[in-house]
């Protein structure tokens, strides 16, 4: 080899405006903390976008995303169905095996047997019976704030009272709830385009302690059924029809990690909102039949799962391109949300918003968020005790983002009451 072709070097091709975009959006931790921006323009320029880099295709219109949720030609990945491997997500990966599948990663008709079983368990009377004991438990929980100086929002509040009520619905023991904490936010942090192996070998092993404590709480429910979810799952059925000891756990443990994971930001991304806006906050005092209204939009703004993906079954038309049967669509929810096509002005938070569509933050279609009910009922809850209990609110220091986008949210959030 001569000096000359030595010296030779051969510089990748350059990314396109859109695939800088979709890089900052996954992998930029900086752009993590306001993320609305990098969305609005990816909108703009590429709204039916396939990336370079991975060959999977971003949606980031509201009816672009509503349609491909709501097609049946478009679903899970599965065996034989799936994508190729470099544009599966980590958790498709994990939930190929159809013995250890949750309704997440599965499509009718089992889905649909799954999910029927599941809702008569999950049902929005049982959620709104929670209303008392949630109200209860956060006011111990508020009862527990210091006097004297910040609190941390996340730790005091935001964290355990969603893992508390879904501990309570599910039939975990309060003892081994703090115990299941770091296990399912390594099970939920998987969910991570961008996941590393070792996130990705964590949740596994998570995953199994998880799934080897739930079993043995299964023996001890089918010896001693209690009024909770997990004795209803095993109770439940249609005429023959019954879920499996793998089908009750698999989905158990989905229930489980979004149940408190998800709203554990909702409440957060709340109080955050309502302080960057303190003409609302003002709002709310005076008028509290605008918290419904309130989460709702927070939902809008600001959501915590900022991203769902399906896999399309056949080709499929958006914006005037084709996408190919076996290829992954990733649906940009938080930037749907902001849809100008859709919303008023979407980039003004405002809690009085009337008559607009529904919000992308529970997905769409068959695979719709089943706890999206107990969500928001532990938001509106929270909020109205705060309310009630606090004249000011002021926040001590701007919070840090963890650095994850799939499940969006802060690490703390320090917040002065009085």
């Amino acid at each position: 080899m001569s000096e000359d072709t030595a010296a030779v070097r051969v510089d990748p091709p350059a990314l396109s405006p859109a695939d800088e975009l979709a890089l900052k959006i996954f992998a930029d931790p900086a752009s993590i903390a306001d993320p609305h921006p990098l969305y609005r323009k990816l909108r703009e320029i590429a709204p039916v976008h396939q990336s370079a880099l991975t060959s999977t295709w971003i949606l980031s219109r509201y009816e672009d995303c509503r349609s491909l949720l709501r097609d049946n030609r478009a679903g899970a990945a599965e065996p034989g169905i799936a994508a190729p491997e470099s544009t599966l997500s980590n958790a498709s990966r994990r939930d190929r095996d159809p013995e250890l599948r949750s309704i997440l990663f599965m499509n009718p008709p089992d889905h649909t047997r799954i999910r029927s079983l599941l809702s008569r368990a999950f049902t929005p009377r049982r959620v709104e019976r929670l209303r008392p004991e949630v109200e209860a438990i956060a006011d111990t929980l508020i009862d527990s704030f210091a006097s004297d100086g910040p609190v941390n929002l996340l730790d005091a509040l935001a964290f355990p009272l969603p893992a508390n009520v879904i501990s309570a619905l599910v039939g975990v023991p309060v003892e081994r709830r703090d115990w299941l904490r770091p296990l399912v936010a390594k099970l939920t942090a998987s969910l991570e385009l961008t996941a590393s192996e070792q996130m990705v070998s964590d949740a596994e092993e998570s995953s199994e302690t998880v799934r080897s404590y739930l079993s043995e709480l299964m023996v001890e429910r089918r010896a001693d059924p209690g009024d909770d979810l997990l004795s209803a799952m095993i109770a439940a059925s249609d005429g023959e029809d019954r879920l499996s000891e793998n089908e009750i756990l698999s989905n158990t443990m989905v229930i489980y990690a979004a149940g408190f994971e998800t709203t554990t930001h909702l409440i957060c991304n709340t109080v955050l909102n309502l302080l960057r806006h303190p003409e609302q906050l003002e709002m709310l005092r005076r008028d509290r039949s605008l918290v419904p209204g309130a989460i709702e939009e927070v939902l809008r703004f600001d959501p915590p799962v900022q991203i769902d993906g399906r896999t399309a079954f056949e080709d499929l038309e958006f914006g005037g391109r084709t996408i190919p049967a076996g290829h992954m669509v990733m649906t940009m929810l938080a930037g749907a949300n902001r849809d100008p096509e859709v919303y008023d002005d979407p980039d003004r938070f405002d809690i009085t918003r009337r008559d607009q569509p529904p919000v992308m933050s529970f997905g769409s279609g068959i695979h719709y968020c089943l706890g999206a009910s107990l969500a928001r009922l532990e938001g509106q809850v929270v909020l109205e005790r705060l309310l009630d209990r606090f004249d000011e609110w002021t926040l001590a220091e701007e919070p840090p983002w963890r650095p994850q986008i799939v499940i969006r949210g802060v690490e703390r959030l320090d917040v002065m009451f009085s």
